[in-house]
């Protein structure tokens, strides 16, 4: 019998969970512990089927719309953000409500509504129908911000006023394609009023950065996470770009195995929605076909962590 041929598997570090995905869990656990289930949540809590079945098996009810939810039972928005039309709403019901939106995207929120009230014109530069999009958008009246998804859009923007335009971004998008989207936007404004500090959120710069060192010494990268989740097809799309052929799966049942035909390195990483016990049952599934070796590359060391809202903390 022929023994298993060799393979190296690089793991990127840091991947999984960030501290907002982190934190929007422990919320709707917290929630079902203190309020018990059911406890309904607008909109997926993050964009993962594996989290979202386990919340479910706890007493989570995942819903679109408040109108969906009972008035006497608590509700949590996910950590995307919300427009503003729905802590109004839950209010106006008498509704308990947790709001599990990211404080990084709460961030954003905030310097919108700085610049809508300094009067300036305000791009946000993400992808439509996103809900994090949608909840940025819905902080201010509607036809105050203007969506660009693309260097093209950025070009084909026409102001009121040349002077006084401001960006944002969603905190999931790719750090390369933003700053081409930027440098257009810069390149006609140049008094555009930029963030204090880049949107882009830490974790997904961080998990950008630890992919392409994977990547450029990989001939497959791997990574793991949903396909509704921005940040983890971001991710495959990085992988590509520095010279890996990268596959998203949601877990080691996605893993094709003629993927990895004549490679003798794999790059493993996962988006910041995704659980850490998915990339251990893909090397659990390597290992019963492979040598498998393990090594992992450290891009940044993360040691953020935020709050619980009072109400769960």
């Amino acid at each position: 019998m022929n023994s298993p041929r060799p393979l190296t598997v690089l793991l990127a570090a840091p991947r999984g969970f960030c501290a907002g995905v982190d934190r929007a869990i422990q919320i709707v656990e917290r929630a079902i512990g203190r309020y018990g289930a059911p406890v309904y949540v607008r909109h997926e809590i993050v964009h993962n089927r594996h989290v979202v079945e386990r919340l479910k098996a706890l007493g989570a009810v995942f819903v679109e719309e408040l109108d969906q939810c009972p008035p006497d039972r608590p509700v949590v928005f996910s950590a995307h953000g919300v427009p503003k039309a729905v802590p109004a709403e839950a209010r106006a019901r008498k509704m308990l409500f947790l709001d599990a939106t990211c404080p990084l995207v709460s961030k954003v929120h905030v310097e919108a509504e700085r610049h809508f009230q300094a009067g300036r014109e305000i791009l946000l530069i993400g992808h439509a129908g996103h809900p994090e999009v949608v909840g940025t958008m819905g902080q201010l009246p509607d036809g105050a911000v203007t969506l660009i998804e693309t260097v093209a859009d950025a070009n084909a923007y026409q102001p009121r006023d040349p002077a006084n335009v401001a960006f944002v971004t969603q905190t999931t998008l790719s750090v390369d394609d933003t700053a081409g989207i930027v440098a257009a936007l810069r390149q006609r404004f140049p008094a555009m009023a930029a963030p204090h500090k880049e949107d882009i959120c830490y974790a997904t710069t961080n998990r950008q950065e630890a992919v392409k060192a994977v990547a450029a010494r990989s001939q497959v990268l791997l990574v793991l996470g949903s396909a509704n989740s921005s940040n983890s097809v971001r991710l495959a799309e990085v992988g590509r770009r520095s010279g890996a052929a990268a596959y998203l799966i949601d877990d080691a049942d996605g893993l094709d195995l003629a993927w990895l035909e004549g490679a003798t390195r794999v790059g493993v990483t996962a988006g910041a929605s995704a659980p850490e016990v998915l990339v251990q049952g893909v090397i659990d599934k390597l290992g019963t076909y492979f040598d498998v070796t393990v090594e992992e590359l450290e891009a940044a060391r993360e040691t953020v962590s935020f709050k619980l809202p009072k109400a769960v903390a």
